[in-house]
């Protein structure tokens, strides 16, 4: 009983439900902050496997201002319930925001120009440095490390 209550206390905030224009709006911002913004849906098993360690390696580098977004593409009837409850089978806490968007040639494009919608794909962003990387695919914890300290200036 005590797990299941670790469980639920792990995920317990709302998931919002974003529009793209809101997802670059949160990391579009002229500060020195790094921000990761992971997209993923609880189907994607390269993506649920890789999101652990994207958790762990921006709570290691959380003193240099490394914030972690992940945005689900999960399914409209996934939202909220679904998703919240595989964030807390997962474990999974870290900020959760559900892409409210179904046009895919419209919304990609606002990412990187070439992403053909395909997950994972995961955006490291520094807006004082000007850093930015996108990788449509899933990225091994050493590279993304290697990533992140990059973006951080390290």
């Amino acid at each position: 009983m005590f797990t299941a209550f670790l469980c639920m206390a792990v995920y317990s905030q709302p998931i919002p439900k974003w529009k793209m224009n809101d997802v670059v709006r949160y990391f579009s911002k002229d500060n020195d902050t790094v921000y990761v913004v992971n997209f993923w849906a609880t189907f994607c098993k390269p993506c649920v496997a890789e999101i652990p360690y994207f958790i762990s390696l921006c709570n290691k580098y959380k003193s240099r201002k490394v914030k972690l977004l992940l945005v689900s593409l999960d399914l409209p009837d996934y939202y909220p319930a679904k998703i919240r409850a595989f964030a807390r089978k997962k474990q999974f806490d870290t900020r959760i925001a559900w892409l409210n968007e179904t046009d895919a040639d419209v919304f990609c494009p606002l990412i990187d120009k070439n992403w053909s919608g395909a997950i994972p794909a995961t955006l490291l962003v520094n807006g004082k440095t000007g850093f930015r990387k996108f990788i449509e695919d899933d990225i091994k914890a050493e590279d993304f490390e290697a990533m992140l300290k990059q973006a951080i200036g390290l």
